[in-house]
């Protein structure tokens, strides 16, 4: 029971929360709707984007860095201005200049447990050419094996 009230209190007070620090980003979509970007990068493994109806009411607030929001990333086909709208401003943003690109990098968990480095290559035209998952787990994260 204790649980459902540590929930519930804390589904209470995350939209809160994003209210009192000032977002890394802010989108206004052609619909109207506003999405905030609140990254917890380098340290933690999140992107919360909150969405904000025309009449100032939270819609919703979502973890961003998820197998659900990735999916939404086709190579060749989804370009840089895709990638900021699901994720927002990357945690760090590297050039390649003999491949032509460009990197943009955040911290995730993959399955909700599991570290690993989201990179996201975009060619020069803007399209997205390849989305890589690294593992990040260090020595002495890693379980045991016989």
């Amino acid at each position: 029971m204790r649980w459902i009230t540590a929930f519930c209190i804390a589904a209470l007070l995350l939209p809160a929360g994003c209210a009192t620090n000032p977002p890394a980003a802010t989108r206004v979509r052609s619909d109207g709707e506003t999405w905030r970007y609140f990254p917890d990068q380098p340290f933690g493994r999140k992107v919360l984007v909150e969405r904000v109806a025309p009449d100032g009411k939270v819609i919703a607030v979502e973890q961003r860095l998820s197998e659900e929001f990735l999916a939404h990333l086709v190579p060749n086909q989804s370009r840089k201005e895709d990638v900021f709208a699901l994720f927002g401003p990357p945690y760090e943003s590297s050039h390649f200049p003999r491949m032509d690109r460009e990197v943009w990098s955040w911290h995730m968990r993959r399955f909700g447990v599991m570290p690993v480095g989201l990179h996201v290559q975009m060619s020069p035209d803007g399209v997205v050419r390849e989305v890589y998952l690294l593992d990040e787990y260090n020595k002495g994260d890693r379980p045991d094996r016989d």
